[in-house]
């Protein structure tokens, strides 16, 4: 039996799990004197080759069955990180890493980090052998949400911010040499990799409203914020260099220009030098910090990377805790306190992270388990955010699906999050972040989105799936990001707004023109509201 034969094989027998898969292979094997298993990924390879002797349903079967960490895209997009090339940081925090040939806090034994070492940072071959294993592990690449990670992005030269950004898109858009942003960033509008949305990390302290205007002119969508920690007297002590007024100021600064916000929390920091408080008292500073995210409307993220601090060798903590000053938190600690952590986060947030992927031999002390999220769903704790609550490839029909409002005060407007999900509250499907300021200041919001509301994003989740696919119905094709658009458009007309501006990614722009919005200055989308019957919203009070 060949390879194609055997793609037949699964197809007449209708196998639908790894298990029976695996099963087959081996009978395969010993049915052909053959002493290694087939690969998923080769089977993969043969079926795109031997594509013409299959119907399209009967591809996309196999292709579903064979694809390689399905969990990699369920969340609706390809996500692909990209670093930046080595270069000296701002900051002189306690805990950070300064690895030669790395940007500042990263170490070269971390994946994403070892890829773009090996690549020599250059961006084009980033993004090549990024989708290159996506496509050969059977994932769909047309959504492409781009993180770029390498420290605080603004602190680099902003002609190489330029040139880095460039080249992504070019990439992405299939070409060999690099024409203007803004061309090449008009291309990718109808490109095969979209980029739905862009991603880059800062220090709080950095952000201010020119530096907004450059960066919706890269076409950035969201930013990660290195908050470490809402207790001033820890951030002191680790010399982060900033005050929690930056962080204030930052996140209303993104939040009024709608952006998405990611906050990175490292709890088990040292509050003192000397740190010699008990579990019980570290415990309870870290549950502080979480409780006052979402208590004080000063802070609010919309997402969250919880990485419990480390020792890392080369660093000033270390002599810390070589002298006994300093004590890291060790697994069975890790394993107490994040679920006390997990259960404070609202059902608007999505917590992206709870451990840094930092392999063992890297780490001097503290915990060097990387899988602790699963452990924790192991143990069935879960939480009530986003990410442990995604439909993933759930189908609708299998669930009773209602919509709902949840609305909060933050940073000077007020938040609407808007979502389909279950009646128990369960599973989320599409999600929407609708956002009215009170009022316009000019000194923290760019003059072209005066007067607007603002959506801050629109996501609808399950298997990534192609446009062309539409016909398929799956989750991502079922209109619900339309009408919670709609919705939206619905609260913002009776508050009073006349105008909404998208904080669209490039490669989403087709999707809001053919529902009326056109690109205008600052790369938001703008549609003038006018009034239509639209879905009810069953309110949630928080």
């Amino acid at each position: 039996m060949t390879y194609i034969g055997l793609l037949k094989k699964i197809l007449q027998l209708n196998i639908t799990t790894k298990p029976k898969l695996n099963k087959l292979k081996r009978n395969f094997c010993k049915s052909n004197n053959l002493s290694q298993l087939p690969t998923d990924i080769k089977l993969l390879a043969e079926l795109k080759k031997q594509s013409k002797k299959f119907s399209s349903n009967q591809y996309q079967k196999l292709a579903k069955l064979l694809q390689v960490r399905p969990m990699r895209t369920l969340s609706g997009v390809s996500i692909l990180t990209v670093l930046t090339k080595p270069w000296p940081c701002p900051g002189k925090c306690v805990y950070c890493p300064s690895e030669a040939d790395m940007p500042k806090s990263y170490l070269k034994s971390e994946p994403a980090a070892q890829r773009a070492w090996l690549t020599k940072f250059d961006p084009i071959k980033q993004v090549k052998t990024r989708i290159q294993a996506l496509r050969m592990t059977g994932h769909h690449t047309e959504k492409i949400e781009l993180i770029i990670l390498g420290g605080t992005f603004p602190a680099y030269p902003e002609k190489y911010q330029l040139d880095f950004i460039k080249k992504i898109f070019a990439t992405l858009n299939g070409q060999k040499s690099c024409e203007s942003l803004e061309q090449t960033q008009k291309i990718n509008e109808s490109a095969n990799h979209k980029c739905v949305g862009l991603t880059i990390e800062t220090r709080p302290d950095f952000v201010n409203l020119n530096l907004i205007k450059h960066w919706r002119a890269l076409g950035v969508t969201r930013v990660e914020l290195g908050v470490q920690s809402l207790d001033q007297k820890t951030l002191k002590t680790v010399k982060r260099g900033h005050r929690l007024s930056c962080v204030k100021q930052a996140t209303r600064l993104l939040k009024n220009n709608g952006f998405k916000i990611v906050y990175h929390l490292m709890p088990g920091l040292p509050r003192t030098k000397i740190d010699r408080r008990s579990q019980t008292e570290k415990f309870a500073t870290d549950e502080k910090v979480v409780r006052k995210l979402f208590t004080d409307k000063n802070y609010f993220p919309d997402q969250l990377k919880i990485y419990p601090c480390s020792v890392i060798k080369n660093t000033e903590l270390y002599s810390w805790y070589k002298q006994g000053y300093y004590r890291p938190y060790t697994t069975d600690d890790l394993l107490k306190l994040l679920p006390r952590l997990k259960k404070i986060i609202p059902p608007f947030v999505r917590l992206e992270r709870l451990v840094r992927d930092i392999p063992a031999p890297s780490i001097a002390g503290g915990s060097q388990m990387t899988n602790l999220r699963q452990i924790l769903a192991d143990k069935k704790i879960i939480c009530r955010c986003i990410r442990c609550r995604e439909a993933k490839n759930l189908k609708l029909n299998q669930v009773d699906l209602t919509t709902l409002k949840r609305t909060y005060l933050a940073s000077g407007g007020r938040e609407y999050f808007l979502s389909f999900e279950d009646r128990k509250r369960d599973k989320i499907f599409a999600l929407l972040r609708l956002r009215l300021p009170t009022k316009f200041n000019p000194k923290t919001t760019l003059a072209s989105i005066k007067g607007c509301a603002l959506i801050r994003e629109v996501h609808t989740f399950g298997q990534t799936t192609p446009t062309k696919l539409k016909k398929n119905k799956t989750i991502q094709h079922l209109g619900l990001g339309k009408q919670l658009i709609a919705a939206a458009e619905k609260i913002a007309l009776k508050q009073g707004f006349k105008k909404m501006a998208v904080i669209s990614g490039v490669g989403t722009r087709g999707y809001y023109r053919k529902l009326g919005y056109e690109l205008g200055e600052d790369g938001y989308m703008f549609k003038k509201l006018k009034k239509s019957p639209l879905l009810n919203i069953t309110v949630i009070p928080f």
